[in-house]
This record gives C-alpha cells, sequence and structure tokens, in this order.
C-alpha cells in the first residue's frame, strides 16, 4: 500500500473522532487549533529535516505523492493534523486524571518487562541490517512502551475482578486499575501505537506488515472478548510467548533476513522459553483464577502438571538451541538457571501453589542476566559476520 493512502485511511479515522467528539457537545477554539497546528506542523518539519540529513530516516519515493518540504514528505504532516483532530477527543475521554492516576496506568504496561519486546525487535534489526535507521529507532520504540501499554494494561483491564483478588498485584506484577481508569488506559494505549504502527506497515513490505498486524492482534486477542486466549488452555501460553517472539519476527521481516534453518532454531527456542515462562508465572495464580472464574492451562491441568510442563518447555528450549551453529550453541546453558528456578516447584499443589511466586521473582532478575549473556552472544556474531 502506498505510503499516501495508509496517511488518507488514518486521517479519515482522525475526521470519524473528531465528528464524534463534536456530537458529544465537546467545544473547540480555532485559536487554539491554528496555533497548535502550526506549532506541531513546525516540530515535523524540523524533526523530519534533520532526522533524514543524518540518514536516519529513509523513504521509498515511489510510495510517495513526491511533495515535500525541504526533505521531509508532505505525507507526514497527516500526523500533526492527525492529533489536533483526536486532541479534543483524548481530553474528553481521559477525563481529568491526577499524576497518582498516570503513575498507576505506567504500572499497567510493566516497565520492568518492556526490554522484553524492545530488545529482540532491535537486536533481530540490528543484527539483519547492521544499520541505526528510522525503522530501527521508532520501532524499537514502538516496541519498548505502547506495544506493552497494549499487552498489559488492556489485560489489567478485562482482568479487573481476578486482580483484585491477587495479592501480587498493585507492585513490579502489575497495577489493579480502577474503573475510572479502565477508558483512559484503552485510549492511551491505541493512541500511543497508532504513530508507530502507521510508520511501520508505511515503511516496511507486504510480509512485514502483515506479521506486524498479527503481532498486535494477537496481544489483544490475548485479553479481548470474544476470542481471550488466556482463558483457553494451550493457546494462552502459545499466544503469550508469540507477544515476545513476534517482535523479533517483524524485525528480521523488516531487515530483509534470510529465513535459514538456524535462525528457525533460534526462534523455536525463544518461542518454547516464552511458553515455559508462561506457563510457570501461571502456576502461581491458579487459585485466585478460579475464584474469579478464569481458566487457563494452569487451572485446567492442576498446578503440578503446569510447573512439569514449564520445566519440560525449559528443556525443550535448550534442545532446539543446539540448532544454532557457532557461539549460538552457547545460549542452550541458559536454560539451566531456569530449571534452577522452576525444578523447585515440580510436586507443588493447587494448595501451595501461590508459593511459586519465589520463583518468578528470581526469574524476574534471571532474566536480566540473560539478556546480558545473549547480547555477547550476539555482539560475538556480529563481530565473526563483519570478519568473514
Amino acid at each position: 500500500m502506498m505510503y499516501w493512502q495508509i496517511c488518507a485511511i488514518v486521517l479519515a479515522g482522525g475526521l470519524g473522532v473528531f465528528a464524534l467528539t463534536r456530537s458529544g457537545g465537546a467545544r473547540v477554539s480555532l485559536g487554539a487549533a491554528a496555533i497548535s497546528l502550526a506549532g506541531l506542523t513546525v516540530a515535523t518539519a524540523v524533526f523530519d529535516n534533520i532526522m533524514i540529513a543524518l540518514g536516519l530516516f529513509d523513504y521509498d519515493r515511489d510510495t510517495l505523492l513526491g511533495l515535500n518540504i525541504g526533505n521531509a514528505p508532505i505525507e507526514d504532516f497527516t500526523y500533526p493534523l492527525l492529533a489536533l483532530l483526536i486532541l479534543p477527543g483524548v481530553w474528553l475521554a481521559l477525563g481529568k486524571l491526577s499524576n497518582a492516576d498516570w503513575r498507576t496506568i505506567l504500572r499497567s504496561s510493566r516497565p520492568v518487562s518492556w526490554i522484553n519486546t524492545a530488545y529482540p525487535f532491535a537486536a533481530a534489526m540490528l543484527i539483519t541490517r547492521g544499520t541505526v535507521d528510522g525503522e530501527l529507532i521508532v520501532g524499537t520504540l514502538f516496541f519498548l512502551i505502547p506495544y506493552n501499554l497494549l499487552m498489559y494494561g488492556v489485560n489489567d483491564v478485562f482482568d479487573y475482578e481476578s486482580d483484585l483478588r491477587n495479592p501480587r498485584k498493585g507492585g513490579i506484577e502489575g497495577a489493579v486499575l480502577e474503573r475510572r481508569l479502565h477508558r483512559p488506559v484503552l485510549w492511551t494505549g491505541a493512541l500511543l501505537a497508532l504513530p508507530g504502527f502507521v510508520y511501520l506497515l508505511a515503511v516496511g513490505s507486504p510480509l512485514s506488515g502483515l506479521l506486524l498486524i498479527l503481532c498486535v492482534a494477537g496481544v489483544l486477542a490475548y485479553s479481548v472478548p470474544p476470542l481471550r486466549t488466556k482463558e483457553r488452555a494451550v493457546a494462552d501460553s502459545v499466544t503469550s510467548s508469540l507477544h515476545f517472539v513476534g517482535p523479533a519476527i517483524v524485525g528480521l521481516a523488516l531487515a530483509g533476513a534470510q529465513w535459514t534453518p538456524a535462525l528457525i532454531c533460534l526462534l523455536v527456542a525463544f518461542f518454547l522459553w516464552g511458553a515455559a515462562s508462561h506457563l510457570f508465572g501461571a502456576v502461581q495464580d491458579v487459585e485466585a483464577d478460579r475464584a474469579a472464574g478464569i481458566s487457563s492451562s494452569a487451572t485446567a491441568w492442576g498446578a503440578r502438571a503446569a510447573a512439569r510442563v514449564s520445566v519440560l518447555l525449559y528443556l525443550a528450549a535448550g534442545i532446539a538451541a543446539l540448532g544454532i551453529p557457532g557461539w549460538g550453541r552457547l545460549s542452550a546453558l541458559l536454560v539451566i538457571p531456569y530449571l534452577i528456578v522452576t525444578l523447585p516447584s515440580w510436586n507443588i499443589t493447587d494448595a501451595t501453589a501461590e508459593s511459586a511466586n519465589r520463583g518468578w521473582r528470581r526469574f524476574l532478575l534471571l532474566n536480566q542476566f540473560t539478556g546480558f549473556v545473549i547480547t555477547m552472544l550476539l555482539i560475538q556474531f556480529a563481530l565473526a559476520t563483519v570478519q568473514a
């Protein structure tokens, strides 16, 4: 699809939001709107021209109308106009939120997990393409915060009843969202995600665009009815794992990677690790989920079976990683710490399921160490590739 066509569709959506806002009785100051539009337009022109001059942004000229302001294509000025159209609706939807409310919304995106989605995308892009460009920067920012707010924030909205019964909620593992914050979270997630989503669709290939759409759709399908895959045994762990593997796959497709057997082994290992981690995380919530009427692999199989399957999935991830040549095989050793953390829960029962939270908290810290080791392996791979 042409970039200008995508911008036209987005602009039409913005006009629809504006019409709904006006029909709801919202008042718009034309003077303030004109000043805002002028400021946003100038900021866009300056930003685009600087980024293009530095070589960080590039466009397929065949997808553009050919009109520019400096080096900036006219299509990019859709965004300040879009912001102007939807801003009244945003204020109407969000209402009056305090600083504490915004902190709660931020916590709902799980800041400690931001790196888990941004890093796979950035690493896939950088290792495949070898350069820092606009697609890498925008995509990394998209998968850093907006994607996580869509994933975790939306989940907190639709898990409200079970979260009230969950003593872990309210800290590092997620916020309990008051009902009055549900709409602000949904709006904030959608509006933060829209610019990056549209940009990646515009600059990518049909394959990367399709994968991006499926990636975001999977995030929403996990929590939002009627699919709500988090309440379907097996599908819950599969879709949860794809939340993290998906950004890597999108990055690889966007960078034009070759789908070699070694790359497939890496992605399979990553997927199995993600499924194991989700399943182990669900063990601690067995009682809370059952009390709220929420089903999952853990509630369907019981805490003990779920914990044991989790251990086996970690083992399978290590075996799959052995198919990565060279230094990559060392990544198979990274499953050992996860086995040490999860094996104590081998004989866990439903009654003692909450004790798995101790292992889960160690898991959150373990991810930092694992990320460091993987980064070192990626650097070694990149150096070997350059020398070759």
